[in-house]
Parts: structure tokens; C-alpha cells; sequence
């Protein structure tokens, strides 16, 4: 009766903390990043925007500016620079000729919600919007130089009217002192941008400038939150994977690299932004955060220069990637532009080398079967085929465990109080049996890579956003949105995110449940009802999980107890345990 007392108290315990936790803590974070970005939106301060010192010195200038506006919405913000339209297969947008800025851009393959019809995702912003989020190119002096040079403010000229793939947007200004300043943009099919920089020098002596290139966002963006997934400042400097948390560049932890080459940017789940500068260049890269309008910034500067003589044009071209993570099209650009691992754009994880090749089969079996939920469970079914031997052998192991538990409850009746003549007595009988309880954890230990890889691929990548399965699950990215407190539907009540358990995870429940029948029972009572609590605690997780991972789930639930059960039905053992 105490055991049960505990039992119960253990699990009102733990709900509370649930409840408690997202009430006191989720709930508190998500009011406070509402009001931070209302707050940046009011304000609309563009603030400065510093790009790191090289080697010498040298350091670009601010990038504020008189763009600031307060209360705008995004297409006000739009109407305060003339622009020039981008117009492409991937993107929408346009670039504003106050400063050069990329700083509205939307993606026309991916809208933001299931509905064809609702608006293309918003990738960038100027500032003035609610959310700014930009890119600015420019160049910064040599140390006690005295050079005008463009800045946010400056507004250039050009006889373009739109950004094309096959028309590049060419942009001057003449600083009215001998220099003047060329740019060239131009835009791929997909979401590349060339940034070709060049200064014509009419002077009577040679110049040295320093290209640099920043990604500006303000307001602290809502991520995931899940620990398999990196949203924030990204980058590949020094051979090596930088991940920065937004948390801590807010505490002031700037960061600052030195690298040849590399690529560094802001990634949110599905979405890209990043610098890539010349691959042969030594630059200086930073990610830092300022209060102020809560701005994230990730930028770099070329530490070499570039010298331009007297009379003569010189630049150098960089790369500005924004857009949509699509597996194909990252690798293609680190192939085309030797951009060092930009696939890890994509949170891959520690097992890069199995979630890899599972996306790519993923892929290949949903053009095949046309439904990314078939194609899921088609792909469990292939890797537990691949993993038949290994799930074999502790099937079998955990069979002969089933068989000889009516004898262990025998035994832990007989010596209960005895613990030393329990074990021996335990010791005797697996020998006896020729049945060992570690084997079958090794098997199982081997395959926890493998699912743990389909899992991460189905939950960091675009291969479920927006995909329907059947039925009322129209998006496999979101939640089930039934709910078993409403009756799925049945009663006119909207519930509280927190009780949205529907269907599927409950049939994930019921599944996790007859699975664990099928195993063998710890032998402590009260062990054995703490486990009869985990499906209802893994329904409760998984009710907020995409409803791809929740089927994938139970379909492997499934195919695991029909494993279980045709090796307990060869070995003559019943669900009880007893002989069949």
C-alpha cells in the first residue's frame, strides 16, 4: 500500500512539474520575447552596426542611419527607399538603393502555412519593419585615413529596374573625390548572390580599402528550443563548426575568428543566412550583440586589403547566400564554390555520417511513393530489415528472460529478504537456462544510432514542412491538431495548448504500452508500475511533436512487437511469459 502511495504521489509530482514549467517558466520567456520585439518594432532604431578591426586597425563604420521609422509595417518600411525588384525562380524582393542594402526578400516555393495562398515566407526585412533582418556590404579605410566612403545612407545610382538571373543589378556612386565606387549584384536561380565590389581610383596617389560584409537582425527570433537542433549564429571558420546560442551573445560573450576563407551567418530551422567571402582571402569574423534594438550581428572584413593604383579599377567579388536549406542546393554550392562544409548549415548532429545517406533515401522513396508518411514508414521497415540480426538476437534474449520470470518471482518469494541468496539463486537459474540479461542490450545499443539519425532527419530538415499525410493530418511538420479533451472535434471547445493530445500520440501510447507487455517485467512491483507510467508520460511528450515523428514512432513500436511477438511464438513463450 506504500509502494502505491509513492507510486502516485511520484506521478502527481511529476505532472505538476510539467504544468509548473510551462506555466512558470515557458510562459514568462515567450510574454518577455513578445514585448522585446514589440519594443525594437516601436523604436525602430537601425543601430550601429560595427564591423570588427583587421590586423592594422581598420575598422568599417557605422551602419545606422535616417532609415529609422517608428510603428511602420514592413511594406511602409519598403516605401521609404527607392528600389530596385528582384525577380527570380526562388526569390521575391527588392534591393534598396539607400545604402545597397539586401533587405527584403521572401521565398516563393514556401509559404507559411499549409494554404497555397498565404504569404511567401519572409526572410528579410528592412530596417523600420517589425522584424529588420539585412545584409550590407561596403569598405573600410586604412587606419588615419581620410577617405568618404559609402555607408548606409548612401544612395546609389543605376539604370537597372530589376535583378534577374540573367540581368545583374549594376550600382555607382562617385565620392566626389577622385574614388569611385562600382557594385554588381547578381542573383542565381536559388538563393546565391554575387557581390562584386570595384573601385575605380582617380586620385593621384593608390588606396587601400578593406571590403567587409555584415547580416544585421533585430529582435531575438523564436526558435525551436529542442536540444537536436542549433538555431542562431552559425558558421565554418578554421575548419571548424561555430555554433553561438542567441543567449550568449546577449550575456556579452562576443565572438571573434580569424580565418582563410570559411562562411558564417544566422541559421533559423529551415532558413539561411550567410556571408561567404572570397575562399582565398584571410578575414576576421566576429558575432556580437548589441542592446540596443536587440541586434544580433555575425560580419567579417578582409584583413589583406586591397590596394587600387592610381588610375587604375580593382575589387574583389563575395557571396551572400539567403534562402531556403535545401540539402541539394547547399551541397552544390560547396562544391561549386569550395565553400568548406556548408552543408552543416543543417544540423546533421554527431552521426553526420548515417543521417546523411537516411535523408537521401527519405528523399528517394517519397518521389517514389509520392507520400512522405508512406515514405517514413517504408524506410523504417527497410532499416529494420537491415537490422534483423541485431534485433534478432535481443529479441531472443529478452524471449528466454520472459519465459524465466514466473521462476524469478518464485525465487524473489522464496529469498525476498535474503539479497545475497537472491542473486546466487538468480546467478544459478541464468546458467542453468543458458540466458544472460545484458545480451540483448548491446543489439539494442547498436541500433539506437541508426533511429536516432531518422528521428533528426525528419525533425531538422525540409523534406515534412507542409507534406499531408491522409486525412486530417495536412502538415506531417506540425502537431496532431486533435485532441482527445474535446472528443477530436466533437465538443465546440478550443483546449489549452498543454492538453492537445491527439490521436496520433495516443495510438503512440497504446503501442509503447503493449510493447512494453511483450518484454520481460522488472521484478520489483514498484518498478514495473513506474514503467506502466512511461506511456503516458511519452503521450504527454509527444503530443506537441510533427506528426511525422509521431507516426514514425508508432510504426516502429509496431514492427517491434511483431518481431517480439513471432520470436516469443517460436520459442513457445506467451505475452504472460508462461509457455505457449
Amino acid at each position: 500500500m506504500s509502494d502505491q502511495k509513492n507510486l502516485i504521489i511520484a506521478i502527481v509530482l511529476c505532472f505538476l512539474i510539467i504544468f509548473g514549467f510551462q506555466y512558470f517558466v515557458e510562459g514568462p520567456q515567450i510574454e518577455q520575447a513578445k514585448q522585446q520585439e514589440a519594443t525594437t518594432a516601436a523604436s525602430g532604431t537601425d543601430t550601429p552596426s560595427q564591423i570588427p578591426g583587421n590586423a592594422d586597425g581598420a575598422s568599417a563604420p557605422s551602419a545606422q542611419g535616417s532609415m529609422a521609422q517608428t510603428g511602420l509595417t514592413r511594406a511602409e518600411s519598403l516605401k521609404k527607399s527607392e528600389r530596385v525588384r528582384i525577380n527570380t525562380p526562388a526569390l521575391h524582393g527588392s534591393v534598396s538603393l539607400t545604402g545597397a542594402r539586401l533587405d527584403d526578400l521572401t521565398l516563393i516555393d514556401y509559404r507559411e502555412t499549409v494554404n497555397p495562398t498565404s504569404p511567401e515566407i519572409k526572410l528579410l526585412s528592412p530596417v523600420g519593419s517589425p522584424h529588420p533582418y539585412y545584409a550590407e556590404f561596403g569598405w573600410s579605410p586604412a587606419p588615419g585615413a581620410n577617405i568618404k566612403l559609402p555607408t548606409a545612407q548612401t544612395v546609389w545610382s543605376t539604370d537597372s529596374t530589376e535583378l534577374t538571373p540573367e540581368k545583374p543589378l549594376k550600382l555607382t556612386w562617385d565620392n566626389g573625390e577622385g574614388l569611385v565606387f562600382h557594385r554588381t549584384i547578381s542573383i542565381d536561380k536559388h538563393y546565391m548572390f554575387a557581390i562584386e565590389q570595384m573601385i575605380e581610383n582617380n586620385t593621384g596617389g593608390a588606396v587601400t580599402l578593406y571590403p567587409y560584409g555584415l547580416i544585421s537582425r533585430h529582435g531575438t527570433p523564436e526558435t525551436t528550443n529542442f536540444y537536436i537542433l542549433h538555431e542562431g549564429p552559425i558558421g565554418v571558420l578554421n575548419d571548424t563548426l561555430e555554433e553561438i546560442d542567441y543567449s550568449d551573445l546577449e550575456e556579452g560573450n562576443n565572438e571573434n575568428f580569424t580565418s582563410v576563407g570559411g562562411w558564417l551567418g544566422i541559421t533559423d530551422k529551415f532558413w539561411l543566412t550567410a556571408l561567404v567571402p572570397d575562399q582565398q582571402t584571410n578575414i576576421k569574423a566576429r558575432f556580437s550583440y548589441a542592446q540596443q534594438g536587440a541586434r544580433y550581428q555575425t560580419d567579417f572584413l578582409n584583413q589583406e586589403g586591397i590596394n587600387v593604383p592610381a588610375g587604375e579599377t580593382v575589387g574583389i567579388t563575395n557571396h551572400l547566400f539567403a534562402g531556403a536549406k535545401v540539402v541539394s542546393v547547399l551541397d552544390e554550392y560547396e562544391e561549386e564554390y569550395n565553400i568548406d562544409r556548408f552543408d552543416l548549415a543543417i544540423d546533421w548532429g554527431w552521426f553526420y555520417f548515417l543521417t546523411k545517406p537516411i535523408y537521401f533515401a527519405l528523399e528517394f522513396l517519397n518521389s517514389w511513393i509520392g507520400n512522405l508518411g508512406l515514405a517514413i514508414m517504408a524506410l523504417t521497415v527497410i532499416i529494420k530489415i537491415i537490422l534483423l540480426p541485431l534485433a534478432h538476437k535481443s529479441y531472443v534474449s529478452m524471449s528466454k528472460m520472459k519465459r524465466l520470470q514466473p521462476e524469478m518471482l518464485k525465487l524473489r518469494e522464496k529469498f525476498g529478504e535474503d539479497k545475497q541468496k537472491l542473486n546466487q539463486e538468480m546467478m544459478a537459474l541464468y546458467k542453468r537456462e543458458k540466458a544472460n540479461p545484458a545480451a540483448g542490450c548491446l543489439p539494442i545499443l547498436l541500433q539506437i544510432p541508426i533511429f536516432f539519425a531518422l528521428y533528426k532527419v525528419l525533425f531538422v530538415t525540409l523534406l515534412m514542412r507542409h507534406q499531408p499525410f491522409y486525412g486530417y493530418i495536412k502538415d506531417l511538420a506540425a502537431p496532431d491538431p486533435t485532441t482527445i479533451f474535446n472528443l477530436f472535434g466533437l465538443i465546440p471547445w478550443d483546449p489549452p495548448q498543454f492538453l492537445m493530445i491527439g490521436f496520433l500520440p495516443l495510438l503512440m501510447g497504446l503501442s509503447m504500452f503493449l510493447q512494453q507487455r511483450l518484454n520481460p517485467q522488472p521484478a520489483d512491483p514498484v518498478q514495473a508500475k513506474i514503467f506502466l507510467f512511461m506511456p503516458i508520460f511519452f503521450t504527454y511528450l509527444l503530443a506537441s511533436f510533427p506528426a511525422g515523428l509521431v507516426i514514425y514512432w508508432t510504426w516502429n513500436n509496431i514492427l517491434s512487437m511483431a518481431q517480439q511477438w513471432l520470436i516469443m511464438k517460436r520459442m513457445g513463450v506467451s505475452a504472460s511469459g508462461e509457455k505457449a
